[in-house]
């Protein structure tokens, strides 16, 4: 006697039976038992549980036919198991759809013509074996599509492929209902699907039919499904979906080329009005520096020749008369580069920094050359085409005409140096001297100083200046270039 210690399974009742080739199977309540070598002293038996294929761990008779296939009856019907080394396959499950007898299973025999029986409480089955045909993959066809409640149209006997299905947004949800075709008695088949570009793989095989889509982005979709028989062949062609869920029409093509195409057209208008404004500014500049230079600037210098003049054909010694005179010529002339310099700020013509930096070289060498003073000039040479505003090339010039002043009428330098270089958005200017030099806290009460702090926090720069009685000058200017500043 076997029991439970060589692992035949338990139960209320064990069924032996011995196959065609000395195999010794255990029907029970608790699964199929299997001993490939029941003449050993102690045979091992393997217990087969709805884990491994069958309907279901009552088993109560076994039959084979002629080609070693068994005949397993159980509690849900008769399972058509084909063994193989290390195990089994279900290939075929029986219930009374197929024909099979109601009631509880008891029993199952085979007769000498090959046919089984299998004995119920309420009748009797016959079934006749056939030889196994060649493996046949399962078509698959989509029969239905629905889109929220509405159903989208399909042959009756169903489709392979469907094309051209578009899903409105808000519409609910896609609905796609699909059926194997199982040529075998008993087979019973699942399915496998995929979206395509959305689904890295197949999905696990079930036995539903049905597959529902409730939110999907906007986009065009391919959904494939497939059939799997019990030997595990899927279907030749998978069939096939292709849809579009459309999108909001906010989302749409039209709707972004409109929309795309209206901010253009409102960038361009805008930028064509920036062109006007300042091309229109530009000519106010114009017309103002050619104004003031042709009517305000020859009026200053008319002044400024006939006060001079004057002085000289009176050629008095009396101070009450060639004093004023003298004043006067020398006012008009100052007032004559002061608006020399406004026009050439203003001027359109000089908006580069090359400009700036041209007139820088040229002051700094009419000043200090005409003194004797020995200097040395450094200006970058490749930001030639680098623009500026007017206001900043005017204040930086007068913070630098003030520096150079400074040096060629108090400090009495022999040396002075000139460095202008661009970097970092931002324009560095310095200019030292090697002459007496002076206490800055003195000079802070000046009014040139004062100014040159002023305009370089107009700009957004720092001015940085260093001396010291008997070691010369050093300042240093630091200020963003227009269009790199911060607020």
């Amino acid at each position: 006697m076997f029991s439970n210690a060589e692992g035949v399974p338990g139960g209320g009742w064990k069924v032996p039976y011995v196959d065609s080739t000395g195999r010794l199977w255990v029907a029970s309540r608790r699964g199929l038992g299997r001993a490939d070598n029941p003449t050993e002293e102690i045979p091992r038996f393997v217990t087969y549980t709805t884990a491994q294929g069958p309907a279901s761990n009552d088993t109560r008779a076994i039959a084979e036919d002629r080609w070693g296939n068994l005949y397993v009856a159980t509690g849900r019907g008769v399972d058509r198991v084909r063994p193989q080394p290390g195990g089994i396959t279900v290939t075929e499950h029986y219930t009374s759809a197929d024909g099979l007898a109601a009631g509880e299973l008891a029993s199952a025999y085979r007769d000498r013509n090959g046919s089984l029986w299998f004995v119920t409480n309420l009748g009797l089955s016959r079934l006749t074996p056939v030889p196994d045909r060649p493996p046949v993959a399962p078509p698959v066809l989509v029969t239905g599509l629905q889109v929220g409640t509405a159903p989208h149209p399909i042959v009756d006997l169903g489709q392979e492929e469907v094309h051209g299905l578009r899903v409105p947004p808000g519409q609910g949800p896609l609905r796609i209902d699909f059926v194997g075709l199982s040529f075998a008695p008993g087979e019973t088949l699942r399915y496998q699907y995929q979206l395509a570009g959305v689904d890295r793989d197949w999905s696990a095989p079930t036995d539903q039919r049905t597959v529902v889509y409730g939110r999907l982005p906007a986009g065009k979709y391919h959904f494939l499904v497939r059939a799997v028989n019990s030997e595990g062949m899927t279907s030749a062609a998978p069939a096939s979906v292709a849809f579009a869920m459309l999108p909001p029409v906010w989302l749409s093509w039209w709707f972004i080329s409109a929309a795309g195409l209206g901010t253009a057209g409102l960038v361009y208008a805008a930028h064509r009005y920036r062109v006007r404004q300042l091309l229109a500014v530009e000519r106010v500049r114009t017309r103002i520096a050619t104004d003031l230079h042709d009517d305000i600037g020859s009026s200053l210098s008319q002044i400024s020749i006939l006060s001079e003049l004057a002085r000289q054909r009176l050629n008095t010694a009396d101070p009450l008369v060639s004093q004023p005179l003298a004043e006067i010529a020398a006012v008009s002339g100052e007032m004559v580069a002061s608006l020399s310099d406004i026009v050439w700020a203003i001027n359109p013509r000089h908006d580069r920094l090359s400009d700036l930096s041209a007139r820088m070289r040229r002051f700094a060498f009419d000043v200090l050359g005409g003194r004797g003073i020995e200097l040395r000039f450094h200006a970058d040479d490749h930001r030639e085409q680098l623009h500026t505003s007017s206001d900043f090339r005017r204040q930086v010039y007068l913070i630098f005409k003030e520096a150079v002043n400074n040096a060629a009428r108090h400090a009495g330098c022999t040396r002075a140096a000139v460095e202008l270089h661009v970097g970092h958005g931002h324009l560095e200017l310095r200019i030292s001297d090697n002459g007496t030099g002076f206490e800055p806290l003195s000079a802070e009460n000046g009014n040139g100083l004062v100014n040159m702090r002023r305009r370089a926090a107009d700009l957004g720069g720092e001015l940085d200046l260093r001396s010291e009685p008997g070691r010369g000058t050093d300042l240093k200017l630091s200020v963003p270039l227009p269009g790199s500043r911060t607020p």
